[in-house]
């Protein structure tokens, strides 16, 4: 038995009962979903290509920065009008394609620090104005991201964004401690380490003050997490923290699940497998991905390039003869085509890595 026989959506984007039976599956079958940052058509289908190869569920998601750019970037982002725009976009596309490749996907969006919220707002208008067309958000799930804010200011704040959510059903990922690095514009390189780790109370007083109002939401708590890839060592997660908290919390509340939150493990890129491991085991149902990607794409591209180079300085002429075409080795779709399939090929790394493959 799968994932498949709990959903009453089989393929393409679901919504959410659906959302919250597959982070119920996955905890109980001990594996997660990677969440990868898309900017464009082709890194979506880099990914619905892998999960499909690999039997099994993927979400995908925009950033604030990565919508902008869907959008073009050209277009202004004046009020954050173009990754509004480019999000809605990026949403209607992923709905179209994704029951092509017969594979449940969750349509997620990244980091909202407390600057970005007119996006978030924009977005959910959009949700609200497909759910009484569709019976359902546009979106699957959002995350807000307060983490940089006041712990109180930060509860209170994701319960306003998740009552709003509420009736339509939908997931709300937030954040409490900080991830460490840069991503999409926005640096804790030099934050105080202590802020990288969040404490079970946190944990307990936001599931508390949710819980109440709906049961679609995840928290990314800090256990030393770090965006960007750095060398062995320079790191230092503890998983382990994740077993505290969700004991603290059973405890606290008398639960009868021994992992009664689901984890999001952000900074996910250059982990080891035993580090994703553990913190599966642990309750994180989704491990965020970008820079493992990003890399894994230009790769394709990097190495066409140098490859057939004495095919690309022209139009016209090559080492086969100075009269010979060189379209097809300039066509976009050739070389865009290997940046997706060096991507697609480290998706299917990494859902081998978190146990994700076959699940369907």
């Amino acid at each position: 038995m799968g994932i498949l026989e709990k959903l009453s959506r089989k393929s393409g984007v679901i919504v959410g009962d659906d959302v919250l039976r597959l982070f119920e599956y996955a905890q109980e079958k001990n594996f997660a979903i990677p969440a990868i940052n898309v900017t464009s058509s082709s890194t979506v289908v880099s990914c619905l290509e892998a999960a499909r190869d690999q039997n099994c569920p993927v979400i995908l998601q925009v950033s604030q920065g990565g919508a902008a750019y869907f959008a073009g970037k050209g277009v202004s982002n004046d009020g954050q009008k173009a990754s509004i725009a480019g999000s809605i976009a990026a949403a209607h596309y992923i709905r179209s394609i994704a029951p092509a490749y017969g594979v449940p996907v969750v349509l997620h969006t990244d980091h909202c620090a407390k600057k970005l919220l007119p996006w978030l707002d924009g977005m959910l208008d959009e949700d609200e104005r497909y759910f009484k067309q569709h019976g359902e958000p546009l979106f699957s799930s959002h995350m807000i991201d307060l983490s940089e804010e006041p712990v109180d200011y930060n509860i209170e704040t994701t319960a306003k964004y998740l009552k709003r959510a509420a009736p339509m059903k939908q997931w709300l990922e937030m954040e409490i401690g900080i991830t460490g690095g840069e991503e999409d514009g926005v640096n804790n390189e030099d934050v105080d380490n202590n802020s990288l780790y969040t404490q079970p109370e946190d944990i307990l007083a936001i599931h508390n003050a949710l819980a109440p109002i709906s049961p679609y939401f995840s928290i990314a708590a800090g256990f030393g997490n770090v965006h960007g890839v750095y060398k062995p060592g320079n790191v230092r997660l503890h998983p382990e923290l994740l077993k505290k908290h969700q004991a603290y919390v059973k405890e606290k509340i008398g639960s009868k699940k021994d992992k009664p939150v689901y984890f999001v493990f952000h900074g996910g890129s250059g982990s080891s497998k035993e580090e994703y491991k553990e913190a599966i085991s642990y309750g994180v149902v989704k491990v965020n991905l970008d820079t493992d990607m990003q890399y894994a794409y230009m790769t394709g591209v990097r190495d066409y390039i140098l490859n057939k180079k004495d095919y690309l300085m022209g139009p016209v002429g090559n080492p086969d003869g100075e009269d010979k075409p060189n379209k097809k080795y300039f066509d976009p779709r050739v070389w865009v085509r290997e940046g997706e399939k060096t991507m697609s090929k480290r998706v299917q790394v990494a859902l081998e890595d978190f146990n994700t493959a076959g699940q369907l």
